[in-house]
Parts: structure tokens; C-alpha cells; sequence
């Protein structure tokens, strides 16, 4: 076995890395080491670019990247790339899709598109007289980035505002710069990190050289310069809505209204239990995360800023909400979406660049309403088969291929084992006993 630590490793080639890992950390390497290799694409110029995205590759991870189609937003139809490894959620989403087709289709639209950056730094002096100076250091800010601003202000964005926050109640000597930023179609974070830069920069410079300051109070020591994940006004909205009795199937009046009723119930209940909460909207992100991933955006950021959200009020809740007025049902989801639709990994991924191709070449603000609208999707599925035939049944149908190919079922088994559990309830121990049995019963019938 080889030593299990390492120098130099960043500077080793793939092959060399991947030959230290298995050597080190498998039981066969060359088992290993095959296995690993086997995932790299063919076309070598392709896994050059993949194998830039991230450092000291050894391998890719592919994941299953499926379509739904039939989803109606806004009169418009998509067909929705979806990147996911989990079962159901795919096939969630289309049948939340084909349902709505029939009842007026989602509705979404995007209130803003404002995305925030921020300088925080520790000064001594006096925070009225930095105060009275901030309009000076504002153009002083806004000159000094000028460089940096102006293909953006081209393309219709830039820097929208700045404000200085005093945050001395909280910790002392402490300010922030708060930057506001439009970036168009792209989602921005390198330009706005960029800007940031050169603000602090900027701030120290004329804080340095301001006579009007006496010399302890020109000194001002800058933190760091970042863009926040927050963007709670970068929000869109998706929502579906009907006459209650439209819920369910023609004579069926009844039944429509009590899964109306019982469907406001359970969102209204994670809108105050926060342990349901976080279930009900891992669901939203179900069908968020998984197109926001096959358009190469950032998942992590778009989670961390609706978890946020989620929350803005001090108390977890749910990003999803349902009334019923006057007989019509209205579910609505609000969400913060930071995403791009150019720049970025959405021209160098090819799969990236074919979603958004799928998608209708969409502008971020368009993207953003399909993402609303899928997650919406998924929820209405989700929150719907929990209050009629409960969520486990039809997730574990889809999940019955895992746990056949898991318990390594020939193809004849898994086909007579499909049929089998049609009517049934699907458990990882059924699976198993049904191939025990099978495996028993085929051998006593063979000549």
C-alpha cells in the first residue's frame, strides 16, 4: 500500500493522480483505476475543458440528465432540462407539468433583477463626519470603476447603488459599502467581485489622502471585498390557479374540494413548522436545483439565498404558499433566483449550452421564471401525493429499477419483477424476497 500522504500532488498529472488515489486509498487499484478512467470522455479536447472546471480531477461523475416536458409558462411551452439523481423527481415535475397544461398552465414573472456586493472594513474616526464625506467617496467609487462598468452599462446594467452601512452598534468601528448591481443576461460574480475590488481599493485611497481627516482617521483597514449570496430582490414569482372544481375529474366535485382544502392545510403547515418546512421546500429545490444544474448556474448559491429567504422574518418557512377565495385555488411560489444565461460554464459546458438551446436561447430573467415555475411544479406534485395517496407509493415504484439493479436482478427478473409490484407496495426487503423466491422456484422447473 502506498504512503497515504503526499507533496506536490496539484503539480502531478491526471494519470499520476489517479494511480496515487487507487494506490493508496482502494483495495485494487488496477480494478479502481479502470473504473475511474472509464468515465473519462472520449473526445480529448472536451475532457480537457471539463477537467478545467474544477482541479485535481481524476474522474467525471456523470448523473442522469432527463427532459419534462408539456410545461406551459406564461402561453409558452418548454420542454425543462433536468440534471438529477433522484428517482421520481423527474417524472414528478412532468406530470405537475401535464396537469396544469389543461388548467391555464404557470404563470410567472420577475419583479427584480438586483444582485448585491459588499466592502466591509473597520474606521476609527467619527461616523457623522464619514457620513457627511460618503457623497464624495460615492462618485469618488463610482469614477475609480469606471473601467470596470462600462461594457456593462453598454449591455443595460452597472453599478445601481451604493450605500454605506454603519454597523457599530454590532461590533465596533465596523462599516460596510453595499453595492447594488445589475449584470443583464450573465450572472455577474465575477464583475461584481471585480467592482468590490476596486471600491475598497478606492475607499482606502481617498480616506488616505483626505485633509480634511486628522491622520489617525485616515487609516481604515479593509476586510474583505465579496458579493453576498443574499440577493432577496433578484426575486421571481410562479403560480398556478383554477376554479376548485377543476382540481379533480369531471362528477368528482366533492373530492376536489376536500384535496383543495387538505392541500392549503399542509402548506399552511410548513409556513409554521419549520421541521416541515425544510422537507417541503428540499422538495421546491428538488426541481430548482436539478435545472439550474443542467444550465451549469450555481445550485449552492441559489440554495443558500432561498434558505435565506426562507427565513428573513426570523423564523423558517416555506418558500410556497396556497389560499383559497371565492372557489378559486391559487398556490404560489416566491423565490430568489441569481442565475445567468450567459458567460460563465453556460457555453463552455456543451450540455449547458444544448439545455439553454432546448430552453429557447432564454434571457436570465426568462430562465429565472422556468426555474420558479419548475420548482413550483415539484412542490404541487409533492404536497399533492401527500395529502391523497401518500408520498412513499409512487417514489418507491420509481426507485424499484435502484433497488433491482442494487440486488444485481438479470433482465428477465427485472421484467417479471416490474409486473409484479404493478399493484403492490415496494419495499427494498419485498424486492429482495421476490428474487429469493424467484431464484429458488427457476431451478426446480429446468429439465
Amino acid at each position: 500500500m502506498q504512503e497515504k500522504q503526499i507533496t506536490g500532488f496539484s503539480k502531478k498529472s491526471k494519470q499520476e493522480k489517479l494511480r496515487w488515489v487507487t494506490g493508496a486509498f482502494t483495495d485494487n487499484p488496477a480494478q479502481a483505476e479502470a473504473e475511474l478512467s472509464s468515465f473519462w470522455h472520449p473526445d480529448e479536447r472536451l475532457q480537457r475543458i471539463i477537467d478545467g472546471f474544477s482541479e485535481n480531477t481524476i474522474s467525471n461523475f456523470p448523473i442522469p440528465y432527463g427532459i419534462a416536458p408539456n410545461f406551459v409558462i406564461n402561453g409558452k411551452t418548454y420542454a425543462v432540462p433536468m440534471a438529477i439523481e433522484e428517482s421520481s423527481v423527474v417524472a414528478a415535475a412532468s406530470s405537475a407539468a401535464k396537469y396544469w397544461m389543461d388548467r391555464g398552465g404557470f404563470h410567472a414573472q420577475v419583479h427584480a433583477t438586483v444582485k448585491l456586493g459588499q466592502v466591509h472594513f473597520y474606521w476609527p474616526g467619527d461616523s457623522a463626519r464619514l457620513h457627511r464625506l460618503f457623497p464624495r467617496i460615492e462618485q469618488q467609487l463610482r469614477q475609480d470603476a469606471a473601467y470596470l462598468t462600462a461594457n456593462m452599462e453598454q449591455r443595460g446594467g452597472g453599478i445601481t447603488g451604493i450605500e454605506l452601512l454603519d454597523l457599530g452598534h454590532l461590533e465596533p468601528h465596523l462599516y460596510q459599502l453595499r453595492g447594488s448591481f445589475e449584470t443583464c443576461d450573465s450572472m455577474g460574480a465575477n464583475f461584481i467581485n471585480s467592482v468590490l475590488e476596486e471600491f475598497a481599493a478606492s475607499l482606502e485611497r481617498f480616506l488616505q489622502n483626505c485633509p480634511e481627516l486628522p491622520q489617525p482617521a485616515r487609516r481604515v483597514e479593509v476586510v474583505m471585498s465579496i458579493l453576498s449570496n443574499y440577493t432577496p430582490d433578484c426575486l421571481a414569482s410562479a403560480w398556478v390557479e383554477c376554479p376548485v372544481e377543476q382540481l379533480g375529474e369531471p362528477g368528482k366535485e366533492a373530492e376536489a374540494r376536500l384535496m383543495a382544502e387538505r392541500f392549503r392545510k399542509a402548506v399552511r403547515i410548513a409556513q409554521i413548522d419549520p421541521y416541515r418546512a425544510a422537507t417541503h421546500n428540499k422538495g421546491i429545490f428538488n426541481g430548482i436545483d436539478a435545472v439550474v444544474l443542467a444550465t451549469a448556474n450555481d445550485f449552492r448559491a441559489v440554495e443558500a439565498c432561498a434558505h435565506t429567504y426562507a427565513a428573513r422574518d426570523g423564523q423558517y418557512r416555506s418558500l410556497s404558499h396556497c389560499r383559497i377565495e371565492n372557489g378559486l385555488f391559487r398556490f404560489q411560489l416566491d423565490v430568489p433566483l441569481a442565475l445567468g444565461s450567459v458567460g460563465g460554464l453556460t457555453k463552455l459546458h456543451p450540455l449547458a449550452a444544448r439545455s439553454l438551446e432546448i430552453l429557447g436561447h432564454p434571457s436570465a430573467a426568462e430562465l429565472m421564471m422556468i426555474v420558479a415555475s419548475v420548482g413550483l411544479a415539484q412542490n404541487f406534485a409533492a404536497v399533492r401525493s401527500l395529502v391523497t395517496t401518500g408520498i412513499q407509493k409512487g417514489h418507491m415504484r420509481m426507485h424499484l429499477m435502484n433497488i433491482l439493479n442494487h440486488l444485481g436482478a438479470a433482465e428477465a427478473d427485472i421484467q417479471i419483477a416490474c409486473a409484479h409490484f404493478a399493484d403492490k407496495v415496494v419495499s427494498f426487503s419485498a424486492v429482495r424476497d421476490f428474487l429469493a423466491q424467484r431464484r429458488e422456484a427457476v431451478p426446480a422447473i429446468q429439465p
